[in-house]
């Protein structure tokens, strides 16, 4: 009688050892994320995190998420309500509503090339780290989509399509909010944008206007645009540093920024540095969109800036109200400024 049991368990344990191994060993298909040549020239390797590695089928079912209204409490409003793609991912709207028709006190920020945010701090104010902890937050936020993750994964659970698509992609049928972050995640890790004009010219494909290349050497001379320092260069593809300036918007601050996070007084109204991809498709502009056109924004660089306690260094020439551009100047400049925006991808 002893050997009969002792023989059964042995086939148990062998069988639910049998069962972990098929979880355990589950691949989905790996994902290759197509990296632009500028990109491969001239920066480091995009960001992809060990726990969270890109795949067909991740990346799928992240995108279906990053569409459905599922995720907001009250089933209207989806990522892409306030990021659209005909916007690179922004919204066109000074500030975006909630599904309670409240709004935020902050300007949507597009969302393309997140992969290559080196210290992988989002948000105008840094707050967050990593591109799955930041789609943990819209949709608990009660000025967003004012939902809790129990609800969604509630809903997403007794939904007749996802249990499946999570196994398709993680090997399993039981959905968390770690699990629909990552997906997210890795769907927004595929929104790369490098195929401006700019790109192009870069590339040997086609040639500039001399109102663009003046432009650009307006923006690259310390003594004129002096841009590069925050946004980059023709050797840094991504048109942004990442990094936090307060680039001299306020003499005093009603939204402190990156202060309110590190409780740090020197962080206070210092804010991410954007892109300055797609400019023509992101408007309005600044952390708090008060900003309408584009000529907005080089006007106030040119003879708007105000001086503060945290000034940015690099606004060097402040006392002066700015860098004090000729209309030439300005015009080309701006040409310039627009010639990185990359139609392909907000018709993608």
């Amino acid at each position: 009688m002893r050997l009969w049991k002792l023989h059964i368990i042995l086939i148990l344990l062998a069988c639910f050892s049998c069962e972990n191994e098929s979880v355990d060993q589950y691949v989905a298909t790996p994902y290759q994320l197509e990296i632009p040549k500028l990109f491969q020239d001239n920066i480091l390797a995009p960001v992809i995190p060990l726990d969270n590695p890109m795949t067909v089928e991740g990346v799928a079912l992240g995108k279906k998420l990053f569409f459905d209204p599922i995720l907001s409490g009250d089933n209207t409003q989806s990522c892409a309500d306030c990021h659209a793609p005909e916007n690179a991912f922004s919204d066109t709207r000074k500030f975006s509503d909630g599904i309670n028709g409240e709004f935020g006190n902050r300007n949507t920020m597009p969302l393309f090339n997140l992969a290559w945010n080196y210290d992988e701090k989002f948000f105008w104010d840094g707050n967050t780290f990593s591109l799955e902890h930041q789609a943990l937050v819209p949709v608990a936020d009660p000025i967003e989509m004012n939902s809790t993750w129990i609800d969604v994964e509630l809903k997403l659970q007794q939904h007749n399509e996802y249990p499946s698509l999570f196994e398709d992609a993680f090997g399993t049928t039981k959905i968390d909010s770690n699990l629909v972050t990552k997906a997210i995640a890795q769907f927004e890790r595929t929104l790369i944008s490098a195929n401006s004009k700019f790109d192009q010219y870069l590339l040997g494909q086609t040639n500039l206007t001399s109102e663009e290349l003046n432009g650009f050497n307006i923006f690259m001379d310390e003594a004129r645009g002096d841009c590069f320092h925050c946004h980059g260069s023709d050797k840094n593809p991504l048109w942004t540093d990442n990094a936090f300036h307060n680039n001299g918007l306020d003499h005093t601050f009603t939204d402190l920024g990156l202060g309110a996070v590190t409780g740090d007084p020197a962080d206070n109204g210092k804010f991410k540095s954007p892109s300055l991809r797609n400019l023509a498709f992101t408007a309005p502009y600044m952390h708090d969109g008060r900003f309408a056109t584009l000529d907005d924004v080089i006007n106030h660089y040119s003879e708007g800036l105000k001086n503060s306690s945290t000034i940015d260094p690099l606004m060097k020439k402040v006392n002066q109200g700015g860098v004090q551009l000729t209309t030439e100047d300005k015009a080309d400049l701006k040409a310039f400024l627009l010639s990185l925006s990359d139609t392909e991808f907000v018709n993608n």
